[in-house]
């Protein structure tokens, strides 16, 4: 096994109870969370990102539901499900493009997620990482055109973007550890 990086090192000798709990943070899904503890230790951070990948797409749309359910909705602070504070402040700082938007495209926002919403039955994903408010709107605003089918697919390759980053996060964590 190669040189591994501090933080990868302290997550492979994580407890997988305590793995799964970490991994939660990065992915909503229970399953996937679960699935990426069951695979400690990690070769190596590609091994980490890779199988975090693959679990992801076999999972059931259900547990991608599950997932878009841990963030809250663009422009809000509050996600439908329980999470842990850890991720409420990277889903925080993941949107803070549009905190200082003004009123009309925070309006805008918000009429469009419940569009959005009733449309397809869950939450505008995006991975919003240095977007701005109207990067998003204008996302927001085109996805509004998509089916449900390839809409779900989009939303999930949106949440595997956002989990590959707060991966990336995790492994800074513990590396200050």
């Amino acid at each position: 096994m190669e040189d591994l990086p501090n933080g990868l090192r302290h997550l492979n000798i994580q407890q997988p109870a305590v793995a799964e709990a970490e991994f939660l943070q990065c992915c909503g899904s229970k399953s996937w969370a679960r699935r990426m503890s069951e695979h400690l230790p990690f070769r190596n951070s590609r091994d980490l990102f890779e199988t975090a990948e693959t679990i992801w797409w076999d999972l059931a749309a259900e547990d991608w539901l599950e997932a878009f359910r841990s963030h809250p909705k663009i422009g809000e602070q509050k996600a439908a499900a329980e999470v842990t504070a850890t991720s409420l402040l990277w889903s925080s700082r993941e949107q803070s493009g549009v905190f200082d938007a003004d009123e009309a495209t925070k309006h805008l926002l918000t009429d469009l997620n419940r569009r959005y919403e009733e449309k397809f039955g869950f939450i505008y994903i995006v991975c919003a990482t240095g977007k701005s408010s109207e990067e998003l709107l204008k996302i927001l605003q085109e996805r509004l055109n998509n089916d449900a089918e390839s809409e779900l697919k989009i939303a999930a390759s949106e949440q595997s973007k956002i989990t590959e980053l707060r991966l990336h996060k995790l492994l800074a964590n513990f590396e200050q550890a």
